[in-house]
């Protein structure tokens, strides 16, 4: 049975694998009965009856499981999930791996890229600051040339691309801190005729705004410790890919073993059955308190791909389903420490919204970028994000 709603997919999928894997009505030894919820498999190790079975599972010819750095059912179970998610219910669409974090998961999509030995990868300006790090400190030591390029410029992005032949391309379907919005179809576009391998981090839009894959995009990346879990209660991360780079992936996870554990995945795939109503709630919240904003006093900028004023408004409702729950927005307080004293004194001044440095979750979150999810980006490097480091 293929799920066709969305929300649908995202009560069922990945669950009752019992089921189908031999527990069904008359399945489990003539028992008829298997869990409705997706169990928390605690396990290191899986036996089998058989070890020509074993024998098998672990040289790939038969699907199972055997040691947990390879693979556990619970954490399956919410990878099937993720993946009907991200490509509308088609079972062979692409498949998603797990990871111990949402940083362990771009790692993996850029190993996955062929980055490790070289090469040249071409990134956002507009970028999340640990993935900028990532890049510039792990793959640029390795040998990796990393070069950054204004991605709300399709022209400069189709020079850099002309000029580079990279063999990545990096973007966020909406950007951290100024919510800029990538023109993901054109720049997959671009991507694919110069053989370049299109990476999303999707964690902003979630599938929910948007589905990279069906766009062009060749590898998926969320943090789903924010969006997909939506409780604030686990790290996770999460990639979505086809072949070649599906292959690449899975050997990767067993070999460096950033692997998700079981109830983080079972909390996980908990959470994923309300994202919609999540999402189409936190989507609404962000547009009004983004235009209560923009008409304060004490207000100087308001980030929100809602508003009349956004720079990418247009691509925004051609590209995405909605204008995401996240917003930032300037003091009218001036520059340097002035500015972040300025902010340092509203953070302080909350007293409902949770002064945390994450997003996403059940909890309205409020943190200052620069001393936060950027604080390791130079102050040149901030710049070039087109936002101050202040």
């Amino acid at each position: 049975m293929q799920l066709k709603r969305f929300e649908t997919r995202a009560v069922h999928a990945g669950e009752r694998r019992a089921r189908e894997n031999g527990g069904g009505k008359n399945g489990g030894g003539g028992k008829g009965f298997y869990p409705i919820s997706t169990p928390v498999h605690l396990s290191t190790t899986f036996a089998h009856d058989e070890i020509e079975q074993t024998d098998r599972v672990l040289g790939g010819e038969e699907f199972g499981y055997s040691y947990a750095r390879y693979g556990n059912p619970t954490v399956t179970a919410f990878e099937d999930a993720v993946a009907a998610l991200e490509c509308s219910g088609d079972p062979d669409g692409a498949r998603a791996f797990a990871f111990a974090s949402g940083m362990a998961a771009m790692h993996a999509a850029l190993s996955a890229a062929e980055l490790g030995g070289g090469g040249t990868v071409l990134a956002a300006e507009q970028l999340y600051g640990s993935t900028a790090t990532l890049l510039v400190q792990v793959f640029g030591a390795a040998g990796v040339e990393v070069r950054f390029v204004d991605v709300c410029d399709l022209e400069a992005v189709r020079k850099k691309v002309a000029e580079l032949s990279p063999r990545a391309v990096v973007v966020e379907t909406i950007s951290n801190p100024l919510l800029r919005v990538a023109d993901v179809p054109a720049i997959a576009e671009i991507t694919r005729e110069a053989g370049s391998t299109l990476i999303v981090d999707a964690t902003f839009s979630t599938p929910y705004l948007q589905r990279p894959l069906e766009l062009g995009a060749d590898i998926v990346v969320h943090s789903a410790t924010k969006y997909l879990s939506g409780h604030g209660d686990l790290t996770a991360g999460i990639v979505v890919a086809g072949a070649p780079y599906d292959g690449a992936l899975d050997s990767l996870r067993k070999l460096v073993g950033g692997t998700l554990g079981p109830f983080e995945a079972w909390l996980a795939l908990r959470g994923l059955k309300t994202l919609p109503l999540r999402m189409e709630r936190q989507c609404e919240n962000a547009s009004e308190v983004a235009g209560r904003l923009a008409s304060h006093p004490k207000v100087s900028k308001v980030n929100h791909p809602s508003l009349k004023n956004h720079p990418d408004g247009e691509v925004a409702r051609r590209v995405l389903d909605g204008s995401g729950g996240l917003l930032s927005f300037e003091l009218a307080a001036g520059d340097g420490e002035e500015g972040r004293a300025a902010a340092f004194r509203f953070l302080n001044a909350l007293e409902l919204c949770v002064t945390a440095p994450s997003l996403g979750d059940i909890y309205t979150l409020a943190i200052h970028p620069a001393t936060s999810s950027h604080r390791e980006l130079s102050p040149p490097g901030a710049s070039a994000s087109g936002w101050r480091r202040t």
